[in-house]
């Protein structure tokens, strides 16, 4: 294996794995707080990811584009939690056959306005888009760019979690939920803000993946497999789990792929299953 080979990989891992971590971090922040496992978050990158096709075809502007993928998803998540979560709060099973019915309507309804046609966003309309080109290595600029996009977001909703007053009313809804409002803290107000913001992610994620992997119907059904695999690794809850799980599960995709492509599921999802085993509540998180 060349060195040049082995970076290229190493980059293709790690903007791959971005992509997990924004899909991820929201979907571990919402589990976390609210104790839902939001399997409508495919449906958030899924309109993220249209919305942003839709924008930059009519306004040749990613970051426009960009920008509305987020608010689209957002604007969804929030009537999601306000208008139907919040009906079976705390009941399990309907909160899980809710979320999927959300994603399985979402996703027809995408296939009966676009089709089932592959689609991807033209990311030279104001993204970086060629190669960068250093002696042999050759790398396109793209996926470089989405690895910075999503360092900074990341350090932002680390610094956020640790050290603002919305971080430390988060943190003690995800300790205690109900020690917090006994304290006095709206935690119905705080649940809604998170699920918009992990619905922003989301959308965030399809906006940008949607200029480097291909799009279809089915695409958000996918990215939450990862997401959800992610998480497990990682641990519910934990940002920190979410970087280092994604990264992980980057890294394997993109090498499994390459070297042994006719594994390349299994030696994704055997992580996740020896995590179960040996430590079920994740590398980051806390038993309950």
């Amino acid at each position: 294996m060349s060195g040049v080979f082995f970076l290229q990989q190493l980059l293709n891992g790690l903007s791959f794995g971005a992509l997990l971590f924004l899909i991820a971090s929201g979907f571990t922040l919402i589990f976390g707080l609210m104790r839902i496992s939001n399997l409508a978050h495919g449906a958030f990158y899924l309109v993220g990811a249209y919305t942003a096709v839709v924008t930059v075809a009519a306004t040749h502007n990613f970051w426009l584009g960009l920008g509305a993928g987020a608010v689209v998803a957002a604007v969804i998540g929030f009537g999601l939690e306000r208008g139907l979560l919040r009906r079976v709060r705390g009941k399990e099973m309907p909160e899980v056959l809710l979320t999927v019915g959300v994603l399985f309507v979402i996703a027809d309804v995408v296939l009966w306005i676009f089709g089932g046609d592959p689609k991807s966003v033209n990311s030279g309309n104001g993204a970086p888009s060629g190669a960068l080109v250093i002696g042999e290595f050759t790398y396109p600029q793209y996926r470089l760019f989405i690895i910075g996009v999503t360092l900074v977001i990341g350090t932002a909703l680390f610094l956020a979690q640790r050290y603002s007053k919305f971080g430390a009313i988060v943190r003690a809804g995800v300790d205690n939920r109900e020690a917090a409002s006994a304290l006095g803290i709206n935690i119905d107000r705080v649940f809604t803000w998170v699920f918009v913001v992990g619905a922003a992610l989301a959308g965030i994620a399809g906006a940008i993946g949607s200029g480097l992997l291909s799009l279809s119907p089915t695409s958000g059904t996918e990215m939450l497999l990862y997401a959800m695999v992610v998480v497990i690794v990682g641990g519910l809850g934990s940002i920190t789990g979410a970087a280092v799980g994604a990264v992980l599960i980057g890294l394997i995709d993109a090498f499994t792929k390459v070297l042994f492509p006719e594994f390349a599921y299994f030696t994704i999802f055997a992580p996740m299953g020896l995590i179960l085993v040996f430590r079920p509540q994740g590398l980051f998180g806390r038993a309950a």
